[in-house]
């Protein structure tokens, strides 16, 4: 631990690391503290991405996205040998833990991560590692969280890194990363809340950490075929999403922002005139003269 805090139970673990909730002494605050320790000379990755995380999300801030206060290292002669991140604590599950089974809860929530991710964006960063596990749902909050794989727009990498069920093509060919990139994350994210499927990448993840198989992509099912309540403009936003060309899907995440607005108010709209009609239909029912039921049809028929 570090000095002036106390923990209170461990939330998270992960390669080399582990998360904690702890509280300010003096101030009776609460935190997430992430605690990463280099065991192996390869887990020095592992302390860079820490460093990166802390270093971007320290700098920007929104509400939709988790903010990193300060860090501490602990070092053996001149090496780092751990790391500790102070970063604001969201009490919540994950989007992978809690799938939302209401498409109005699902939009509100795909909106304000496009928020967040837009946020991201004016400041210069992609994120690169958008999936369920990286989306955390509170009481009326969603944040973004894990900026361990984040980077500069137009940055290219020198390995793969990314989520074999919701990585970009252009991440596997290890081209640039630009805005589109979190685009095809967020569309493959969608793509499994709604259909309970992971989207067919053509990547999957071997034997040995990090390893990447490349298959060959599959054609995928719209969301729509897959569950034929989904919005028609729904499912062919995500499918958009999801193309292999990056000029080919929404240019950014304003444009997502609006469409999925579009979407959730057409929606809301059309729950609203199902339950008028099923109320109206309720009333002409039970309507009575004379204490005697009788048949009307509702006005509006």
């Amino acid at each position: 631990m570090i000095a002036g805090y106390t923990k209170l139970a461990q939330i998270g673990a992960g390669a080399r690391s582990t998360i904690h909730k702890v509280v300010e002494q003096s101030t009776g605050n609460v935190y997430a503290l992430k605690h990463v320790v280099r065991q192996e000379d390869e887990d020095d990755r592992f302390l860079q991405q820490a460093e990166v995380g802390f270093e971007i999300a320290s700098k920007v801030r929104h509400d939709c996205l988790r903010a990193s206060y300060s860090i501490h290292r602990v070092r053996k002669w001149t090496r780092v040998k751990e790391l500790y991140v102070l970063m604001e604590y969201v009490e919540g599950m994950t989007l992978e833990q809690a799938r939302p089974n209401r498409l109005d809860w699902f939009l509100t929530i795909m909106r304000k991560v496009a928020a967040g991710l837009d946020a991201l964006h004016s400041a210069g960063y992609v994120h690169a590692d958008i999936k369920p596990n990286n989306i955390m749902l509170g009481k009326g909050i969603v944040k973004v969280i894990d900026f361990g794989q984040s980077c500069r727009i137009g940055h290219r990498k020198e390995r793969i890194q990314g989520t074999p069920d919701y990585i970009a093509p252009e991440q596997v060919h290890r081209a640039l990363l630009t805005k589109a990139t979190d685009v095809f994350n967020l569309g493959a994210t969608m793509y499994w809340v709604l259909t309970d499927t992971s989207y067919p990448t053509g990547v999957r993840q071997t034997f040995g950490e990090g390893n990447i198989d490349l298959v060959g992509p599959k054609e995928a099912l719209t969301p729509k075929e897959i569950n034929a309540k989904i919005p028609m403009a729904l499912s062919q936003l995500v499918m958009e999403c999801c193309r292999e060309q990056p000029k080919e899907r929404p240019a950014d995440m304003k444009q997502l922002q609006s469409r999925l607005e579009v979407v959730q108010r057409m929606w809301r709209k059309q729950t609203m005139a199902l339950k008028a009609k099923i109320r109206d239909g309720k009333e002409a029912k039970s309507a009575t003269v004379h204490g005697r039921k009788i048949t009307t049809r509702p006005p509006h028929e």
